[in-house]
């Protein structure tokens, strides 16, 4: 597997073999319906973690204390949408089968698609937890049937009901909301995450994969995303998610849908980046 890894996240240069935590990038925008440049977010995510401390006053934990591999970026075939996520979906199967877990940094959504399908070989009862603004639940976009406004649906088909909780959803077409809360297919707290604790709570010692898409919050906090939808989280509300997440059995996760040259402050890429120092020192926490 050809990678890129001229720049690695903050405090994540442990070798691959003794690291229990693996970073990678998905650099891929190839189904995004809106307006691209997600590809772009690894790289700038992490040119702009050497703004932050490898400490995290949120969480107490040190990405120094921690042993941590950044494996650089997946060389994506562009316009191969299917070559694409098979190289996603055999590293991420490598990190697997060496008893690791994958952090990915997306890209567009739909790069979260083979990482699940990697942990769902090993892990037959695994329960996803989706942060966004987007119900993500068609059949297809416009024909297309792998699209990032696919992604969850692809995933439910093999995970199936009860398996799958949304929190921050905000759009979507009707169908999509009547066919997860109607016909209860999945789980979603529209708006906002007050269900999160009781959903905690439910899913206990399972094994958790945590898929993040950045437009969960506001566009006034992250303008730089290829769908910014008003009505989001606040960076604050993100904390207090991934507190409350940190008691799970995590066995993976991503962060996706930063594009980083629609916000030309670089506030966008800052938040990305500090939210992925956080989900990072979660994972890493793990045993």
């Amino acid at each position: 597997m050809e990678m890129f890894n001229k720049y690695c996240f903050i405090g994540c240069e442990d070798n691959f073999e003794e690291s229990k935590l693996v970073i990678f990038g998905a650099p891929f925008d190839g189904t995004c319906t809106f307006r691209p440049g997600s590809r772009f977010a690894p790289y700038k995510i992490r040119i702009d973690s050497y703004g932050l401390e490898t400490y995290s006053p949120y969480f107490n934990r040190d990405l120094l204390d921690y042993k941590i591999h950044d494996a650089g970026d997946i060389d994506i075939p562009f316009g191969n949408t299917i070559s694409t996520l098979k190289k996603i979906k055999d590293f991420s199967k490598t990190i697997i089968n060496n008893n690791k877990k994958p952090l990915m940094i997306g890209g567009e959504h739909l790069v979260t698609l083979p990482v699940v399908e990697a942990l769902y070989e090993k892990y037959s009862d695994l329960i996803l937890l989706h942060f966004d603004a987007h119900t993500d639940l068609r059949d297809d976009y416009m024909g297309e049937v792998l699209s990032h406004s696919t992604v969850i649906k692809k995933i439910w088909n093999f995970l199936g009901d009860n398996r799958i909780f949304q929190f921050g959803i905000r759009s979507g077409l009707r169908e999509e909301f009547e066919w997860a809360e109607k016909e209860g297919h999945t789980f979603i707290n529209k708006f906002n995450y007050d269900k999160l604790k009781d959903v905690v709570n439910l899913i206990k010692d399972k094994p958790v994969y945590v898929t993040i898409d950045l437009d969960i919050l506001d566009p006034s906090v992250f303008p730089g995303t290829g769908t910014p939808e008003p009505g989001g989280i606040s960076f604050n509300d993100m904390i207090n998610i991934l507190k409350t997440i940190d008691s799970l059995n995590i066995i993976g996760a991503d962060i996706v849908e930063l594009a980083p040259d629609y916000d030309p402050t670089g506030v966008s890429t800052a938040v990305a980046s500090k939210v992925l120092r956080e989900l990072i020192l979660i994972l890493a926490n793990k045993k």
